[in-house]
């Protein structure tokens, strides 16, 4: 009888153990998932990332109206979007051994984003992005400066998921240039530099307008024309910033001559220069026919613009008189 109780006793202690190392493999991974857990399981969770570098710092955050940008700016969605994508699907491709974090982070002076994942107050992930161009995921990430390092992608996209992770506020914010009714409008000047003899420029005093040319005001136009032609400023976007374009490409762009400057004066007096210059395809002579350089006097850095966005604006004087 004692025989059979000592061998249920052995029996139930065996269990009992393998039990317990079931639930232990599970919540193990090949790497040690205290270093290589990055993803966030929850994403409707979270209300709040922070990235940080150095002094410098960033904050997305989810209001009562949508996703804010260091809370002054509103976000843009589909960079909030993409961003919630990663944290929920990120994966390891491979360990990176240390040697090489030593010869392609650590003697180049890559310096990591920090970045910080909140539901409310509660911290839910934290992890460091090192951006590098060395691999074509162009991303090392580490849960802490000790952890182990680690090159990381989202299955199913192909691109550099690292360069998310920038402090750049103008990133963040919706890719619009002008997001204006017509009631905000009190002028537009539009400058077309290989034909000068179509620009025009018109005011708006009290939904009182003028239309006028480089030899003074024009009269025959139609009224609903300069209308149309205004509502058409309630949203002009752009497809991206030229972010990864060389410095000494950049000024050579700025410093060739445009082919249409816009200059819209809002009703609060605040006065925004659009200019375009003609872009070439891979640094060809081909022309580019779909898009357009691009920058405004606010901005700190070019962009590109599609043709079929702002050509609602590339009017000439003609278009506002009866055909």
């Amino acid at each position: 009888m004692n025989k059979i109780i000592t061998r249920n006793i052995l029996l139930s202690v065996l269990l009992i153990l393998l039990l317990f190392l079931v639930i232990l493999a599970k919540g193990r991974t090949a790497f040690g998932k205290g270093e290589s857990s990055f993803a966030v399981e929850q994403q409707n969770a979270i209300t709040r990332i922070e990235f940080s570098e150095g002094e410098k710092k960033l904050v997305l955050e989810k209001q009562a109206e949508g996703w804010t940008v260091n809370g002054k700016h509103e976000a843009r969605k589909s960079g909030i979007s993409f961003m919630l994508r990663i944290l929920a699907e990120i994966q390891i491709k491979s360990p990176l051994a240390p040697e090489l974090f030593r010869s392609e982070i650590r003697q180049n002076n890559i310096a990591p984003v920090k970045v910080r994942i909140f539901e409310n107050n509660r911290l839910l992930r934290s992890f460091l992005v090192y951006q590098t161009e060395t691999n074509k995921y162009g991303n090392v990430m580490k849960r802490s400066e000790s952890s182990k390092p680690f090159i990381v992608y989202v299955p199913g996209f192909e691109g550099d998921i690292g360069s998310a992770f920038t402090l750049n506020e103008l990133f963040w914010q919706p890719f619009t240039v002008f997001r204006l009714l017509p009631s905000e409008i009190s002028a537009v000047k539009l400058e077309n530099i290989t034909d000068p003899a179509s620009a025009f420029s018109i005011t708006n005093k009290c939904n009182i307008y003028t239309l006028s040319d480089m030899n003074g005001s024009l009269s025959g136009w139609d009224t609903a024309q300069v209308r149309r032609y205004l509502s058409y400023f309630a949203w002009i976007p752009f497809e991206s910033w030229a972010a990864d374009l060389p410095d000494p490409e950049k000024k050579k762009i700025e410093s060739g001559p445009p082919v249409f400057r816009i200059t819209v004066t809002r009703a609060d007096g605040v006065e925004t220069l659009l200019t375009l210059w003609e872009r070439t395809i891979d640094s060809s002579v081909t022309k580019d026919s779909d898009r357009l350089w691009a920058k405004t006097g606010e901005r700190d850095d070019l962009f590109i613009i599609r043709y079929f966005d702002i050509d609602p604006l590339l009017k000439k004087k003609s278009y506002f008189f009866a055909q």
